[in-house]
């Protein structure tokens, strides 16, 4: 039902998720973020909670398996969890227990790590590390690739639905926090889009944030 790819740049520090889904917005419940202390990307049978939890333990000084670990025992039905996280230095680890549904893997590669189930074959998700590894461009971009990639590799056994993509570096805010909820065909494609529309204006909402002096007019109304 699920495959994403959790990553980090060596140059920036940035951290990020891009996750896809059969189910109906996957952003809302699954990917999970916290500047300069790691990411959690939480499937299959999500328990929404599980990101924080170990968000913060990640904070608290615990390795993402330590994290993993503390989180999935304190909440029980392990089994039916699919999890994979970075912390801010690269580390990564992931789980996938026996009740994951259908075709599943797990893969950790060089500041990323990749998890899916239901899948057309476990090479989707060899190819969706490999393609953020080879990939170069801003994290945005890399995270995008592996995603394509990985559909081109077979993707999902079954039709996929929702796709979301966050971001986050120094601020306190995702830098980028982009989402289709629901799309006949192709949500990951649309994504794609939706990253093309809001990459060249990026910058200027952070500006517009940090010093409303500087910020740039789009010729809105009110927007003097």
């Amino acid at each position: 039902m699920t495959f994403s790819i959790v990553g980090r740049c060596a140059e920036t520090g940035q951290l990020g998720i891009a996750i896809s889904s059969s189910s109906i917005a996957v952003g809302a419940r699954c990917p999970w973020l916290c500047p300069g202390v790691g990411a959690v990307a939480t499937q299959n049978i999500t328990l929404p909670a599980l990101g924080p939890q170990i968000l913060e333990l990640m904070g608290s000084g615990l390795s993402p398996a330590q994290a993993l670990d503390k989180a999935l025992t304190s909440n029980g039905y392990g089994q039916f969890r699919q999890v994979t996280a970075i912390d801010h230095l690269g580390q990564t680890a992931h789980f996938s227990g026996s009740e994951t549904l259908g075709t599943h893997h797990a893969v950790t590669g060089e500041q990323c790590v990749g998890a899916g189930n239901m899948l057309a074959d476990k090479a989707v998700i060899d190819t969706l590390v490999r393609t953020f590894e080879c990939s170069g461009g801003e994290l945005a971009e890399r995270l995008l690739a592996a995603m394509h990639a990985a559909v081109a590799a077979g993707g999902e056994a079954g039709p996929v639905h929702s796709a979301a993509m966050v971001v986050v570096g120094e601020l306190t805010w995702p830098i980028v926090d982009l989402r289709v909820d629901w799309a006949d065909e192709d949500p990951i494609g649309q994504l794609a889009q939706l990253w093309t529309a809001y990459r060249p204006q990026m910058q200027d909402y952070i500006i517009r944030a940090l010093d409303p002096t500087k910020a740039p007019s789009y010729g809105v109304p009110g927007d003097e």
